[in-house]
């Protein structure tokens, strides 16, 4: 063989070599940025963003948006209160955000975290926040709301202080059941009876809405114990809302989960297993200071049927 032509297969060789490399090189880097780009996509689906998620609702300038949409404030004068909404509306979801709730001396003040509908028959699933005085502890009330009816009152002490810093507060709605947790831990449980004649809320889709209000009249202590205004603003805190949900479209009439990858929305069939329930009970064994399928002198005539099943 000819010494110049096995000097130009080498070069073609080698030429040919470089362009397969490089293109091995461009395809690596474009599949880096494409796993960056979607690894990030989940960081701000899970983290949230107040600015592109809700809408303040009332307040005048006292609900405010901080660090580029990653905290939100709500506060409490003797003027008013404040309070936001979700841009979008649900039908079905898996909602969590994490408060950091009103310190000190919080008496006569309530802050909210609830989903609803609209209406006089509307559907209602609720946290609320009951303050109390300086070392007493915070009364967690929830309630349920089917068709416009509620009184489904449970309360419970917290096991930790809910003034000292962020705890997350997760709804779980689905088409089983209604299920209410405080960092990651259930502690109660609305199950889906329809079948028993007890109203589920599974048709009307809500908004998540939050709020910081004064309701000294009844909210301490049955209202004995007054706001104190010296004490005023009153401020509680939100941050990394996360909402994996069906949201809903007015316009057709449908849900995002209609025609969605099922496995992709597990949330959609999730429920207590043993040990949710093993949780469950030791909340309502030691936390529980309410609930309205044990108030004798509430339903003297016999408790609701959803009590007995």
């Amino acid at each position: 063989m000819h010494p110049g032509s096995f000097n130009h297969k080498t070069k073609l060789l080698t030429l040919l070599l470089y362009r397969v490399t490089s293109k091995l090189s461009s395809m690596a880097y474009a599949l880096s940025v494409k796993a960056s780009l979607v690894l990030s996509f989940f960081v701000v689906a899970f983290a949230g963003n107040f600015y592109q998620d809700f809408d303040i609702t009332f307040g005048d300038g006292r609900a405010q948006i901080l660090q580029n949409g990653k905290l939100l404030t709500l506060s409490l004068d003797k003027t008013s209160g404040s309070g936001f909404r979700s841009k979008n509306q649900y039908l079905f979801g898996k909602i969590d955000i994490q408060m950091k709730l009103v310190p000190g001396n919080s008496a006569g003040t309530v802050t909210t975290y609830y989903l609803s509908s609209i209406g006089s028959n509307h559907d209602e699933i609720d946290f609320e926040f009951l303050g109390n005085l300086s070392g007493e502890p915070y009364i967690l009330h929830t309630n349920v709301y089917t068709q416009g009816k509620g009184g489904r009152e449970q309360q419970f002490y917290l096991w930790f202080d809910p003034t000292k810093g962020f705890h997350t507060y997760t709804i779980l709605w689905n088409p089983r059941s209604i299920i209410f947790s405080v960092d990651g831990t259930p502690i109660r449980q609305f199950k889906n009876l329809e079948s028993s004649g007890i109203p589920y809320p599974k048709d009307q889709p809500m908004w998540m809405y939050s709020s910081l209000w004064d309701a000294e009249d009844w909210a301490t202590r049955g209202g004995l114990v007054k706001t104190d205004w010296s004490q005023a603003p009153f401020i509680a805190s939100y941050q990394n809302y996360n909402a994996q949900a069906c949201i809903w479209s007015s316009g057709s009439s449908t849900s995002s989960c209609s025609n969605s990858n099922s496995s992709a929305n597990s949330w959609l069939t999730e429920s207590l297993d043993s040990s949710g329930l093993e949780r469950i009970n030791w909340v309502q064994k030691n936390y529980m200071i309410y609930n309205y399928c044990t108030d004798k002198s509430r339903f003297p005539q016999g408790f609701p049927h959803e009590c007995s099943l």
